[in-house]
């Protein structure tokens, strides 16, 4: 059923309308990535920019306890001067607290950032980048959501399976069924058969080998 050409499932939230509609936008004006195989060469500089996103994720983690609870998102988005409503925000923690325990982990808070990022794209409020000392974090967000733009081929805010094998086939892998398969099992989370950018996104954290606050991530 992987060739559906519009995808069936509506948006469960005001905010994954948002981020659907958001990402459909974009989607309009195109992308810079020409193969799947680019972005691959991009993971190591994308991993190096967002593990410096590590001292913002401890600066919100008050409590230091490895994940922030609701009210430290508050503060966080209230610093970061990008104004939600408290349901968006309910909307946004339970989003990316994939593994629903009640707190924002590191790769999360990674996810959390992009998401933010792409709902506040057209303002100049995600200039948030300044503040929070990661001068690439801008452009490896926008390389993300182009990277999700090259898969989603028709445009429609989501990645079906068909759509997977087409960007492997074009970077030329010799067994892009099998390769395209995995890699969209990987991203497919709640297994629906469409894969959203926020699973995109968790999918891409493990890709570049951030995991949740890994002893990985102590020595670097």
């Amino acid at each position: 059923m992987g060739g559906v050409v519009g995808k069936s499932e509506s948006p469960e939230t005001k905010l994954e309308a948002k981020m659907v509609e958001a990402m459909q936008q974009r989607a309009s004006k195109g992308t810079t990535i020409k193969s799947f195989n680019s972005i691959i060469l991009k993971f190591p500089k994308i991993d190096h920019t967002l593990r410096k996103c590590k001292a913002i994720f401890e600066q919100f983690d008050e409590d230091s306890n490895g994940a922030i609870d609701h009210e430290e998102l508050k503060k966080c988005l209230h610093k970061l001067q990008v104004c939600f409503t408290e349901e968006e925000i309910e909307d946004l923690f339970k989003a990316c607290d994939m593994n629903e325990d009640m707190g924002i982990k590191f790769n999360e808070f990674i996810v959390l950032l992009c998401l933010v990022y792409l709902l506040k794209d057209n303002a100049t409020e995600f200039e948030a980048k300044s503040r929070m000392g990661v001068p690439n974090l801008e452009a490896t967000f926008e390389t993300l959501v182009d990277a999700f733009v090259l898969l989603d081929k028709n445009k429609d805010g989501y990645v079906s399976k068909t759509e997977m094998v087409q960007a492997i086939n074009e970077s030329g892998e010799r067994s892009s069924g099998p390769i395209a398969t995995k890699r969209f099992e990987e991203m497919d989370w709640d297994k629906n058969g469409s894969v959203s950018f926020k699973e995109f996104l968790f999918a891409f954290t493990t890709w570049v080998g951030i995991e949740e606050v890994g002893d990985n991530d102590e020595h670097r």
